[in-house]
């Protein structure tokens, strides 16, 4: 962790992390340092903040090409000059895939910035749009909207990168309703699952240098391509998609905990039944509190009478911003370490809530789906959290929550008998379904190698993951021995008999008592193991063949991929 997380440096690096710092280059200085740079492409220097801001980088070079033919002519400069590529979008992720920690300002690395020029929007056919990989998934969805068209699910973040959100299988929360039918153009799986060709910087022997290449979904490249985890730069993709479905969106903050997760066969309102019914829910657990706020998406055509019509996303303004209560908190526990008031947030962010929905009327709305899909601004809390997708049987799904919400709330009362409080945030859960390759409407279309929503041939019941996140804030004592218990246990009860646990790409994983990403039997043996040594195998040997310099790396993807 880079920053000091005083109240003040905690806030600075929040608004830091929400836009990269651009500094004009000096050009004899460029031209010292980077000889024979792309004349035409936009050059500064940079710093670089990931979402919460542990991960930072100041004064690095960083440039903006304008097109696919820029982002070549630079990838070919940085080959020749020893340099390595590193995409950046929105840079709103946890772990280390883009810049890894204690990089230094004179380090070998270019940033290329993707979301001011590689943008472009347009309809490829009636059913798929063809999109640069630096759109936001905002500006994507409003894209589609305006022309009746949408996703079945999205990330919460409007200002994510689909470059970025493709890289990492983002995702939502969906699964089919009891007797829902699934759109032609939907996936209840990752976004990468609706890609139809991809246009990646790859090289090429032949030529003798980098070039750009277009792969259709059939191809055995592009199943390593579809989710690369910045293994490689893709430039522009053609997505499938559907009609656009109105969605309904009932918040509700009065279910216990005990209830919600209750064992499987339990009577009441637990969270499979509200996917049996609607299909599409979120629960989101604040810390030391018995109340989650569960939100339940519906498909509905028409507004019901009781729901608010909502024509834009981020209906949630209570959550949007830190209200006071809350950041006077934050600002006692990390520059003061009175950690001891995790409990307190944990009802203040429950209050907040609860008084939020009802004073926003926002309790229960419905409108287009992108606008009850979207309902997170950068401008909210910077939080750390960890990641995994627990892929089991639809009719286990209860099952799974029961027992992880079991052992999260022993655990954390038996740190908090300790006087620890290694969690102050919330736990979230989501569920969605696979990435089954059917739904791209390709014939011989094949799943995202990397997506952690990648089907297990030898495991076909398994058609649903279940998401797990811990959300603590940056430097919290014990946070880390704490979350790799979690980890353990999540490894150890999930390990393939009737469910199986793959870390979240994006999020915090491979703990050890004191660090993130750090675990080498996780690293090395764990996480390739859960998509099987031929799978795993086949999207390593991909990526190197068509990166043999390492261009696109870093020293964790290198360790990751060794």
């Amino acid at each position: 962790m880079n920053d000091d997380f005083s109240r003040r440096g905690f806030l600075r690096a929040a608004a830091l992390a929400a836009a990269p710092t651009l500094l004009p280059a000096d050009p004899a200085v460029a031209a010292q340092e980077l000889p024979d740079f792309p004349t035409d492409v936009a050059l500064y220097r940079s710093a670089y903040r990931n979402w919460v801001g542990e991960i930072t980088a100041d004064g690095l070079w960083a440039c903006a090409p304008d097109g696919p033919d820029e982002v070549l002519a630079v990838v070919n400069w940085a080959w020749r000059h020893g340099r390595r590529v590193r995409a950046r979008g929105s840079s709103h992720g946890w772990s280390p895939l883009t810049i890894t920690p204690g990089t230094e300002p004179d380090a070998p690395v270019l940033l290329v910035d993707t979301a001011s020029r590689l943008t472009g929007l347009s309809l490829q056919s009636p059913t798929s749009v063809r999109a640069g990989t630096g759109v936001t998934l905002e500006a994507l969805l409003t894209f589609l909207e305006e022309r009746g068209l949408g996703v079945t699910a999205a990330p919460a973040p409007g200002n994510l990168t689909l470059g970025g959100a493709l890289a990492i299988d983002a995702h939502g929360s969906a699964v089919p309703a009891h007797g829902e039918q699934r759109l032609p153009g939907h996936t209840y799986g990752s976004l990468s699952n609706l890609v139809l060709s991809l246009t990646a910087v790859v090289w090429d022997e032949t030529a003798g240098a980098y070039v750009l290449r277009t792969y259709d979904r059939d191809e055995a490249d592009c199943a390593a391509l579809l989710t690369h985890l910045g293994r490689a730069l893709v430039t522009e993709v053609v997505l499938r998609v559907g009609a656009n479905s109105n969605l309904r969106c009932v918040s509700r903050t009065d279910i216990p905990a005990g209830e919600l997760f209750a064992a499987p066969g339990a009577e009441g309102r637990t969270l499979a039944s509200f996917l049996d019914r609607a299909g599409r829910a979120e629960a989101i657990w604040f810390a030391f509190t018995e109340f989650p706020w569960l939100k339940v998406w519906s498909v509905s055509p028409t507004r019901p009478l009781t729901s608010r019509h909502v024509r834009t996303p981020y209906n949630y303004p209570f959550s949007d911003s830190v209200p006071t209560p809350v950041a006077d908190l934050v600002g006692r526990m990390v520059s003061d370490g009175a950690w001891y008031l995790a409990p307190v947030l944990g009802n203040a962010q429950y209050d907040v809530a609860a008084l939020g929905l009802v004073a926003t009327l926002s309790a229960d709305i419905w409108g287009p789906s992108k606008n009850t899909l979207l309902y997170l601004r950068p401008t909210t809390l910077r939080i750390a959290t960890n990641g995994y997708g627990v892929l089991t049987s639809r009719a286990q799904v209860q099952r799974v929550v029961a027992e992880f919400t079991a052992f999260y709330r022993e655990r954390l009362s038996a740190y908090a008998d300790r006087g620890q409080f290694p969690v102050n945030g919330s736990v979230e859960i989501r569920v969605t379904g696979l990435d089954d390759p059917a739904d791209a409407g390709v014939a011989g279309a094949r799943a995202p190698l990397l997506s952690a929503l990648a089907p297990r041939a030898d495991r076909p019941e398994w058609d649903t993951a279940v998401w797990l996140n811990i959300l603590t804030l940056p430097g919290t004592p014990h946070a880390q021995a704490f979350l790799s218990q979690m980890e353990r246990f999540l490894l150890r009860t999930f390990d393939g008999e009737y469910a199986m646990t793959r870390v979240e790409w994006s999020k915090g994983w491979a703990y050890t008592r004191d660090a993130t990403w750090s675990d080498g039997e996780v690293l090395g043996a764990v996480v390739p193991g859960t998509f099987g040594a031929d799978a795993w195998g086949e999207a390593s040997a991909a990526l190197e063949r068509l990166d043999p310099h390492g261009v696109f790396g870093n020293a964790f993807l290198d360790r990751l991929f060794r």
